[in-house]
């Protein structure tokens, strides 16, 4: 049957798609993809504490993919609560968007185990939402325009016959091994977001799923890519793409995109860690000149993971005991690289030129 959008499109196509997807101009823009992506593998690989990096482009991540939701919070907010995420001091918003994060992570250590499947793709989505979901089973889900409140996609409806396209999913994202891993990323996160599995959460557990698909075809070796930079920036672009391979079969347009998608954001990505790298090496050398005391490598790394550092993460890290972990920080504050702030019965301590870089705002200067 022709496509309507009203009616359930149980009739999506099964993989691989019924078109040549790796076409002259596909095949092009893969391999700056590529050169991109390996760049950016090794930019991480040269910050020796992977904890810094995992604590920082992840969140951003985070912020985005749950924006692109209508999800919104802050940077700051979601640092300032990075350990907190159960607390009741985060508004829903910070909330939900650490979620991702969470699920993120734990995602990505399943990789150890097991490689992508439906049941990483549940896991992940239940993780985001907070709740005990699974594999829709009742009808009546549509996807409608924001602006004029039309019916632009209703995906298909069945939990056995969802089940049925997401093993298909499952067997070409894995199987298909004469198609390029990053063309198939594309082709995967069409099909993942026009199945549509779960009543709410799709798309961000779709964004998930990209980067541990990074991860698990060795691409990356840690989910440090800030994709969901590119798609906030180009928002339109994405959903009509995404809505043309399904109405036109345009397959090359949107294979293109996020191939484009994928090297912008790993050329924003590795420019990123080597300002972090930077940034952290003269805060070493800083403290290490002028405060030679209280100066460790350990130190400096705390307060890079934490950028919102309490007592306890120094006292955590076997760095010193409270009082004088109370003493570092109060002293890397007067020395103007930290700023101290109020938070109910505890003081924070944040680091305000990471939060300028990972934020886009101006960076404080370190040296004197």
């Amino acid at each position: 049957m022709p496509f309507r959008p009203d009616r359930p499109y149980n009739d999506l196509p099964a993989l691989p798609p019924g078109q040549d997807v790796e076409t002259k101009a596909v095949l092009k823009a893969c391999i700056a993809a590529r050169a991109a992506l390996a760049e950016l593998r090794v930019s991480g690989q040269l910050i020796p504490n992977q904890a810094v990096l995992i604590n920082s482009i992840p969140l951003l991540e985070a912020q985005a993919s749950s924006e692109i939701e209508n999800i919104v919070t802050t940077t700051d907010r979601l640092f300032r609560f990075a350990n907190d995420e159960a607390g009741n001091q985060a508004d829903p918003a910070t909330k939900e968007a650490l979620r991702y994060r969470t699920a993120l992570s734990e995602g990505f250590r399943s990789l150890k185990e097991r490689p992508i499947s439906t049941s990483t793709a549940i896991a992940v989505c239940r993780t985001i939402k907070g709740v005990d979901l699974d594999i829709r089973a009742t009808p009546g889900t549509a996807l409608m325009n924001e602006a004029t409140g039309a019916v632009i996609y209703t995906p298909p409806e069945g939990q056995n016959l969802l089940r049925d396209k997401l093993a298909n999913w499952e067997r070409y994202i894995h199987e298909a091994e004469d198609i390029d891993p990053l063309i198939r990323l594309a082709v995967m996160h069409y099909q993942f977001e026009a199945i549509h599995p779960f009543t709410d959460g799709n798309g961000r557990t779709g964004r998930v799923l990209n980067l541990l698909y990074l991860v698990d075809k060795g691409l990356l070796d840690i989910p440090v890519l800030y994709l969901s930079r590119y798609i906030i920036g180009n928002k339109r672009a994405y959903y009509d793409r995404l809505l043309a391979v399904t109405t036109e079969e345009a397959w090359e347009d949107w294979i293109l995109y996020m191939l484009q998608a994928v090297r912008e954001t790993a050329d924003w990505s590795t420019a990123r860690i080597r300002a972090i790298r930077d940034l952290l090496d003269q805060t070493a050398e800083r403290i290490r000149r002028d405060l030679p005391k209280i100066y460790s490598r350990e130190l400096v790394e705390v307060i890079f993971v934490n950028p919102y550092c309490r007592i306890g993460d120094l006292v955590s890290a076997g760095i010193a005991k409270r009082q004088a972990a109370a003493v570092y920080l109060k002293t890397l504050t007067e020395q103007g690289l930290l700023q101290e702030m109020k938070a109910g019965r505890e003081n924070l301590y944040i680091n305000p030129a990471l939060l300028a870089l990972v934020s886009d705002r101006p960076p404080a200067k370190i040296g004197r």
